[in-house]
């Protein structure tokens, strides 16, 4: 790198060594070797690492060039400079062969590959170096001879426009920035309304082709000497390889055929097209299957590979496709990085395709509750299988249409159901209050948010957290100002009272909802360091004693118990079962309250006592990694008065000689015990219990063991391990 300054000042140029045309410079540049300070950085840094300097945030790391990145770093490797060049070339030759079993395995070949290119292209890499690196499909015009890949081309090209438009209308393509980009690709073509028609006309002629052969006639039976051979035993015969070659063919047409029509049933508004969605996703597993099983056969048929390593191979057969180059469309359309991507092996993609059939499978079996709550309880339970972009946009479609739940249910009347009001109340005047309409607003962005990736969902939980609370305190200034700081809960003369006060009740509850799901999902994304549990538990455990105080007093509400107060003192919410019968809904909160309770005081003691290995960050202190955590939880106010030095003040006491004195991993299990019988027609729930008891349980072994050794006993190690759940740790006891 070179660089100048005034003529007063030398500039020190920090390059690599000089392997070219030397680059000019001034009279006063001075030239470094920075080799080793590169070799030094490559042996400390591992991949996903970050140097985070005071004017290098994350924001100018992601905008960085990545080296070598197909997304980031362009490069120039172009083997045609247009696709007539390619063709002339003989690059994509029409026919494929004059051989007919050589044409048959081609054309496999060339169906695997584009298979592959579209499995990549979900995957997040453009459309022009995956699916449109296919001249056959640049210039379909020219198949039209060829039937079956005229038509599959086709076919490919439709669903890909049906792919795009869903991932639009979700707006989820910000996570894949490259996704819904066609570079003026001929993406729209004329005759594609008529692909389905078409391929099934050719499906029609491969099964014809299939019953003759499968037909016992003259033709499959030859007399070699005294025996007869029936159409059994010629495994290796070339009328057997073509029929095998052939029932390959007939499994992507209808693979390909009823794969579009799961694109489009699932289109349909209101939900009106997921039964025959169904239908069809279990008739595209069946065929992959089939394809699948069938890869051996093609390995070790005449033309298959049987050499190198297949893993890698993005043909059933191991050869190479023709009729592709992914660095073709670089000089086509500008906005390509032209630089050669890595396209998913033929097995990698079968694997994608029968995980997104499965994923489909899961949001066409939904009953399209009208609860919320159900609602977000199914979210959360999908995000669990880690599904890919194009399943959440299908979900999210089929959840927000033109502003209402699954295009019918107005989001009103979702409110008035979540926060338990009677249906009368859902013409109520109050829904053209400005504040109602802000809160329907971001319910409809809460579902869109638990749609998306799991960082991304992250971060926009803990943007929207300010949102909740704003127009909390809104609709709070707006019932004083309409009815006073007199009204109180009990008031069942005014039914606008009530509403209000309904309505605030649960979005309070729903904020704290939002606010949990961020601090657990730092969990699912790895964000948290052992240095950190404390704080993070302790946080949670703020978070879920307010969620499990608001959940119990909207109950209470909601039976007409009549007045509840929110006690003030820490442990309100296991007093409050001498005033109320606790909801299970509550006691399952306070299975994971006192888990994480006791996690934070477990953590304080081995940190005060200096049991547990702790690494020092040279870049940050204590302080402000409690801000990097928790800053948008902080500035929404979540919980009231909740801060570092509480934090502190809370942690600083807790030794191992007082840790044994009130065991909560005891009484964790002993609420999972006896609330497992009101969870008795919920799997999930009765699964989580069983989760949560068994960290209980070897948390509170644990304890007694660390207690009884004490910090007088060195060579007792304690580490933790999520092996019993995915956010509450376990802590392991180990002697050196």
């Amino acid at each position: 790198m070179a660089g100048t300054t005034s003529a007063e000042d030398a500039t020190v140029n920090l390059s690599l060594p000089d392997r070219g045309t030397p680059i000019p410079s001034g009279d006063q540049t001075v030239w470094a070797d920075v080799s080793p300070l590169l070799d030094a950085a490559c042996k400390d840094l591992q991949d996903g690492m970050l140097i985070n300097g005071d004017n290098f945030n994350l924001f100018a790391a992601m905008s960085a060039l990545e080296i070598m990145d197909p997304k980031m770093d362009s490069g120039m490797v172009c083997k045609y400079y247009s696709v007539d060049e390619a063709i002339d070339d003989g690059a994509a030759p029409v026919p494929i062969s004059f051989d007919k079993t050589v044409d048959v395995q081609r054309t496999i070949d060339i169906m695997d590959h584009l298979l592959a290119c579209e499995a990549t292209w979900h995957k997040g890499h453009s459309l022009a170096q995956t699916v449109f690196s296919c001249i056959y499909l640049l210039r379909l015009d020219r198949t039209s001879s060829h039937a079956l890949l005229h038509s599959y081309c086709r076919v490919i090209r439709a669903t890909c426009k049906a792919v795009i438009s869903v991932v639009s209308d979700a707006r989820t393509h910000e996570e894949e920035d490259l996704f819904t980009m066609t570079y003026g690709l001929p993406l729209n073509g004329d005759g594609d309304e008529k692909c389905l028609s078409m391929l099934h006309a050719v499906e029609e002629t491969i099964s014809r082709q299939l019953r003759a052969c499968k037909a016992p006639s003259s033709k499959t039976r030859v007399l070699e000497g005294r025996y007869t051979f029936t159409f059994a035993t010629w495994c290796h015969n070339k009328i057997i390889l073509n029929w095998r070659k052939a029932t390959a063919k007939l499994c992507y047409a209808a693979y390909a055929f009823h794969f579009y029509h799961v694109l489009t049933s699932m289109k349909r508004p209101q939900g009106r097209g997921l039964e025959l969605a169904r239908k069809h996703i279990a008739s595209c597993i069946s065929e992959l299957e089939d394809i699948l099983s069938s890869s051996e056969f093609l390995r070790s048929s005449t033309f298959g590979s049987q050499q190198g390593n297949l893993e890698d191979k993005t043909t059933a057969s191991g050869c190479e496709p023709i009729g592709f180059d992914a660095s073709l469309n670089c000089r086509l359309s500008a906005p390509t990085p032209p630089r050669a991507i890595k396209i998913l092996s033929w097995k990698k993609t079968v694997e994608y395709f029968i995980k997104l059939l499965r994923d489909l499978d899961v949001i066409c079996s939904y009953q399209l509750d009208p609860s919320l709550e159900s609602v977000l309880h199914f979210l959360v339970g999908f995000q669990k299988s880690q599904p890919d972009l194009v399943a959440r946009a299908h979900l999210q479609r089929l959840l927000v249409q033109d502003g209402k739940l699954y295009g019918r249910d107005p989001v009103f009347v979702v409110i008035i159901q979540a926060a338990a009001l009677p249906d009368n109340t859902r013409n109520h005047d109050i829904q053209k209050q400005e504040s109602i309409i802000q809160l329907g607003q971001l319910v409809i962005s809460l579902l869109k948010v638990l749609c998306t990736n799991g960082a991304w969902q992250r971060r926009k939980l803990g943007k929207i957290l300010q949102d909740w609370r704003v127009v909390y305190m809104q609709l709070e200034m707006a019932f004083r100002k309409e009815f006073g700081d007199n009204a109180n809960i009990s008031n069942d003369e005014n039914i606008s009272v009530k509403l209000f006060q309904h309505i605030l009740l649960w979005v309070e509850k729903q904020t704290y909802w939002i606010a949990s799901r961020f601090l657990i999902l730092g969990f699912e994304l790895e964000l948290y360091s052992l240095s950190e549990y404390c704080m993070v538990y302790w946080y949670i455990y703020v978070v879920l004693l307010k969620l499990a105080q608001k959940t119990n007093l909207k109950t209470v509400v909601c039976n007409g118990s009549g007045k509840c107060k929110g006690k003030k003192k820490r442990d309100s919410v296991k007093d409050v079962a001498q005033d109320y019968w606790i909801p299970p809904a509550v006691l399952f909160l306070q299975c994971q309250i006192c888990l994480a309770e006791g996690l934070t005081m477990m953590l304080a003691a081995l940190k005060n006592d200096h049991m547990l290995v702790q690494s020092r960050s040279p870049f940050n202190t204590v302080h402000e990694r409690f801000i990097q955590h928790f800053e948008l939880l902080q500035k929404a106010c979540i919980p009231d008065h909740v801060s570092f030095p509480l934090f502190v003040e809370s942690t600083t006491q807790a030794h191992l000689s007082n840790l044994f004195m009130h065991d909560y991993f005891k009484d964790a299990q002993k609420i999972a015990k006896n609330v497992k019988s009101s969870f008795s027609n919920d799997p999930e729930k009765l699964a989580e219990l069983r989760r949560l008891e068994q960290v209980a349980e070897h948390n509170s072994i644990a304890l007694n063991v660390i207690s009884r050794a004490g910090a007088s006993d060195p060579s007792l190690k304690v580490s933790f391990e999520f092996n019993h759940h995915p956010c509450f740790a376990t802590a392991v006891v180990r002697r050196s």
